[in-house]
């Protein structure tokens, strides 16, 4: 059993400011020009990496130039006596030095650009995570969770390989393709240059423009990708719904209608690869025949030495194995930007819902909440709240009840504040909950839903949620009050016991006592049940309302309800229909009035004593048998 700890973290700059709001694909010089502000953290780390890059590979230059040297030394023309032929010593021992520099630059170099990437790849994870917790619920109500999950893991992925071959393979590919041009110029005839740049420009042109035109088969690829990873995860998450239903064939052959799409996407890709290599090779191949035929001239010319042949042929070598991974990386760079476009247009969310500038904390003085004239609608064209106006005095419960749809449980998420009002306002303890800060509006609230989610993790961990920095004792002490330590402690595991994911492990009653110990550990002035126990059964409703009751005692209490039999000790009720409140009052008061309320109590009633009639007879019936 652990104690669930937090970090105090800053917070990143806020992504709009760094990827802007654009909702296309972005440019690769966007992409590079994002990144940027993420590596400049580690300058001085940066500039020396790649000092040791230049270093490397002008290390990597002299190891041919010295091998030309010592087989020029070692050639000894025809006539010439042996005895006249001495080991260079020298040559030799630089020759190994060179070699060893080149791999100690290179790893050094490893070394200290490791951390830039990791670090950069840290911080925009972190930034993705937050920014997707920042946006309003109606965006995640939209969004398929399988489909985002994977776009984010793509995206994050391709940011980590924009970094590494951007920056740490494209940068020493250009800087040893200057040093060997730069050298061809110095030592040899143009020629030798012109038919360096000429193969290495044709490489570049032709990379360009195939990999360009397999930027939409790749996008392709990756949108089929998503849409069969979210017929998979929707299904896997409505694993009881398919048993009901006998369906598995049914789901079966849907993922893999979705499976054959994508396998016909990804052998058009795969092909188009193997075409974009083969021609990479043969401009490789051209290239390397047309200048070690120009230096095999100049041997016979007795221009060049066997030596300059040899050192040629090796910088050729040496420059087109980067050149090669060059389309490599060019390649994987594309691919990595295709990745990333989903996930930029998550970054360029805007938020729903943000805080005013300034905006301070929400200061409890009593928890009076007030719904003034509010009016609101999920769509412009539906309007879900028309003018609803109340108030919940400070340390009194108000029920709302009504039919489905009526808007009761909008009510609790514009208190919580995932919508804003469209007109009118909601004031806690006076203060307009648009003027104050989420975290601290959030923090003075607690809920206990109709379905409760637990996380994929242990009792202790799912308690302790509502408090994270809460001690054990402190946790011990909400399930106790929650009445749930007996069950906790007949478990094998006792609180680190694990719930399954969504809490499927558990029954009805034993999440809905797990959400209110979470609601009692984190101790709000203000409460909100949202049709708390309408899922239960009655005798697990009757046994979880008197501890509902209990908490919701000296607290401001919302209680949303369908069964009208939980909300009669309220100390106000009232009675929505189609976004409006048609009466209001106390359930005498309300009784007395004989209006819409003792109408839905005595049809409630009626159904409650059929049923109970039912289960008697079906109780007397089994016991004759």
């Amino acid at each position: 059993m652990r104690r669930i700890s937090s970090s105090a973290d800053a917070a990143p700059p806020a992504p709009s400011a760094l990827f802007g709001s654009q909702q296309g694909k972005r440019s690769d010089w966007q992409t590079v020009r994002n990144l940027l502000p993420y590596l400049w953290h580690y300058k001085w780390r940066v500039m020396l990496a790649l000092g040791c890059l230049v270093a490397a590979k002008f290390a990597n230059l002299g190891v041919p130039v010295l091998m030309k040297r010592l087989i020029d030394a070692m050639n000894i023309g025809p006539g010439e006596p042996r005895a006249l032929l001495a080991v260079p010593v020298a040559l030799i021992v630089a020759y190994g030095l060179l070699r060893l520099s080149t791999t100690l630059f290179t790893e050094l170099r490893e070394i200290l650009f490791s951390k830039v990437t990791q670090s950069a790849v840290r911080e925009i994870a972190l930034q993705v995570f937050r920014h997707l917790h920042g946006l309003s619920l109606r965006f995640h109500l939209e969004r398929q969770t399988g489909g985002m999950s994977r776009d984010i893991e793509r995206g994050t992925r391709g940011i980590q390989s924009l970094i590494s071959y951007s920056l740490y393979s494209i940068l020493p590919t250009l800087v040893e393709m200057a040093l060997v041009i730069g050298f061809f110029l110095l030592h040899y005839d143009w020629w030798f240059a012109g038919i360096t740049g000429g193969a290495l420009l044709t490489y570049i042109v032709f990379t360009v423009v195939v990999t360009e035109w397999r930027t939409h088969l790749r996008r392709r690829m990756n949108e089929l990708d998503s849409r069969a990873n979210q017929k998979a995860i929707d299904s896997l998450l409505n694993f009881e719904t398919v048993k009901y239903f006998g369906n598995e064939a049914y789901e079966a052959s849907r993922y893999d209608e979705s499976l054959l799409t994508y396998r016909a996407a990804a052998i058009r890709s795969q092909n188009s690869l193997s075409l974009l290599n083969a021609g990479q090779q043969a401009i490789i191949a051209i290239g390397l025949i047309l200048i070690l035929w120009r230096a095999t001239v100049g041997v016979a010319a007795g221009t060049l030495t066997l030596g300059d042949l040899v050192l040629v042929n090796t910088l050729m070598l040496q420059l087109y194995i980067p050149m090669n991974f060059l389309g490599v990386v060019y390649r994987e760079i594309k691919q990595a930007t295709t990745d990333m476009d989903r996930m930029f247009v998550l970054l360029g969310t805007n938020q729903e819902v943000v805080d005013k500038p300034g905006a301070g904390p929400l200061q409890v003085r009593g928890a009076q909440v007030r719904f003034a004239n509010v009016r609101f609608g999920y769509e412009p064209d539906r309007r879900i709240l028309d003018g609803v106006d109340f108030t919940i005095e400070a340390g009194t419960t108000t029920a709302v009840v009504g039919h489905s749809g009526s808007g009761k449980s909008t009510l609790a998420r514009l208190l919580f504040r995932f919508y804003d009002v469209g007109e009118g306002a909601i004031l806690v303890d006076g203060q307009d909950i648009r003027d104050v800060t989420q975290e601290s509006l959030r923090r003075a609230l607690g809920i206990v839903p109709q379905d409760t989610v637990l996380f994929n993790g242990s009792i202790y961990y799912n308690i302790a949620y509502g408090r994270p920095d809460a001690s054990p004792e402190e946790v011990m002490e909400a399930a106790r009050a929650a009445q749930i330590e007996p069950f906790i402690r007949d478990l094998p595991h006792g609180y680190d016991t694990q719930v399954g994911e969504r809490g499927l492990k558990l029954s009805g009653g034993e999440k809905q006592r797990v959400a209110i110990a979470r609601t009692l550990l984190k101790n709000p002035p203000i409460l909100i049940f949202d049709e708390a126990t309408s899922a239960l059964d009655t005798r697990t409703e009757r046994a979880i309302q008197h501890e509902l009751m209990r908490l919701a005692q000296d607290r401001t209490t919302l209680l949303i309800a369908h069964r009208l039999s939980t909300v009669v000790h309220a100390d106000q009720i009232l009675v929505m229909e189609r976004g409006r409140i048609v009466e209001r009052g106390t359930h005498a008061s309300l009784m007395l009035a004989n209006g819409r309320y003792a109408e839905m109590w005595h049809i409630q009633a009626r159904s409650a004593a059929q049923d109970a009639a039912g289960t008697a007879a079906s109780e007397d019936a089994a016991g004759i048998a």
